[in-house]
């Protein structure tokens, strides 16, 4: 589960989240919206601990990030948080495959182990013909799902995306959502998306709306 209580965030006299309270459950998928500079992507990115509040706790499985050390937080981030950006974010240097395995080489496992899971990963997102393309000799669906695949390979039980969709045409858009779903239902892992896409945000579980560094109640009010 995740939880936040009071969550703010300024970068010098912008006040860009002004407390943040959120829950999302086990196996929810969360869609959040909101115009640009809403604070959407600057929620994620705390949520995902890489950058810290200036005020406020962030849970994460009953974990307060908070209290972490640089290096813990780096371990706890590696372990149970999984990452999907908008522009895949692949290493062009190397192999789909090797993508993949970065995170578990990362956390020290058996490169062995490390390639079993990476391959298993990419066979179940119908990418094994691909394995040993490297990212420009992919299309841009195939990198979206290589970059599923990375986010997948420690087992997270968060997914955060950041516009995952947001470079993908009308057919692999609808593909990657499909994909978010069919996942959930195979691993029930909670997922947090942020997303301009109505018709995805719509198919969520929930809807979450930011309006200038706060969070509407059903009605589209700010709640303080």
């Amino acid at each position: 589960m995740i939880k936040t209580e009071g969550i703010t965030k300024s970068f010098g006299s912008l006040k860009v989240l002004k407390g943040i309270d959120l829950t999302v459950n086990d196996g929810e998928i969360v869609a959040i919206v909101g115009p640009s500079g809403a604070g959407k992507t600057t929620l994620l990115q705390i949520i995902g601990t890489l950058d810290r509040p200036d005020s406020g706790r962030l849970f994460i499985n009953d974990t307060e990030t908070g209290t972490l050390k640089e290096k813990a937080l780096s371990a706890f981030r590696n372990k149970n948080i999984g990452f999907v950006f908008q522009f895949h974010q692949l290493l062009p240097e190397f192999t789909a495959l090797e993508n993949v395995m970065i995170p578990a080489l990362i956390a020290r496992e058996k490169r062995s182990e490390a390639e079993k899971k990476a391959k298993e990963l990419l066979d179940f997102l119908n990418l094994s013909d691909r394995m040993e393309h490297k990212p420009a000799e992919l299309s841009g669906g195939e990198k979206q799902r290589v970059a599923v695949a990375r986010a997948l390979i420690n087992d997270p039980s968060v997914v955060l995306a950041d516009e995952p969709s947001g470079s993908l045409d009308s057919k692999n858009k609808q593909e990657l959502h499909a994909l978010f779903f069919r996942l959930r239902e195979a691993t029930q892992r909670t997922f947090v998306i942020v997303t301009h896409d109505e018709k995805f945000a719509a198919d969520a579980d929930r809807i979450i709306h930011i309006e200038d560094g706060l969070i509407l109640d059903e009605n589209n009010e700010q709640t303080l």
